[in-house]
């Protein structure tokens, strides 16, 4: 596999984006694109540790049903579930059922809560300098960087859980702390939000 493809729409992306219609959509208009706000980085944070083991198209075929389940993944409202909550998204279809990743997201969302200074702020302040170019290939991408390891010792210092450091490395590139495109494809350069 090469590490760019053409597809059927005429547009270079990264290989991996065009190998579904569902990976298209969200190569082109999401990943790499920054991300601000607590809600939406802890609807990413959560994601992607419930991603972990899994394939990342199985949970954004079923992100539709994980907001559902975890009321738009508003930080106060999954704080403050209990038991019975726990107990529904476990009988929930249409998320991934494992009760250590749902009770994790919890302790996240309570975590999150009593950051001072927000989830958002947090995260953004590991994030890397922009890279003067893109990587020409995947091979120059690393699945754990100093930034994801220092990210992943902070929050799992404030009690997050499923943050080690190749998840925190995949929310930051999901969340355009990182651009990695590669050159050529033809998804324009982010630029911080």
């Amino acid at each position: 596999m090469t590490d760019l493809v053409i597809g059927a729409d005429g547009l270079v992306r990264c290989a991996w984006g065009s190998s579904t219609p569902d990976y298209a959509i969200y190569h082109d208009t999401e990943w790499g694109r920054p991300v601000r706000g607590d809600d939406a980085l802890y609807e990413r944070m959560t994601l992607e540790a419930f991603q972990s083991g899994l394939s990342w198209l199985t949970i954004l075929r079923k992100r539709p049903a994980f907001r559902l389940a975890f009321d738009e993944f508003r930080i106060p409202t999954v704080a403050s579930y209990d038991d019975g909550d726990v107990a529904r998204l476990l009988a929930d279809a249409g998320i991934v059922r494992n009760r250590a990743k749902i009770e994790a997201a919890i302790a996240n969302a309570r975590a999150a809560l009593e950051l001072p200074d927000g989830l958002s702020a947090l995260l953004w302040s590991f994030a890397p300098a922009p890279r003067s170019t893109r990587p020409a290939s995947f091979a120059e991408v690393a699945a754990i960087t100093p930034e994801s390891t220092a990210m992943a010792k902070a929050l799992k210092k404030r009690g997050f859980r499923f943050v080690g450091p190749t998840t925190a490395y995949a929310l930051m590139q999901a969340t355009g702390m990182v651009d990695d495109h590669i050159v050529g494809c033809h998804v324009p350069l982010a630029t911080a939000a």
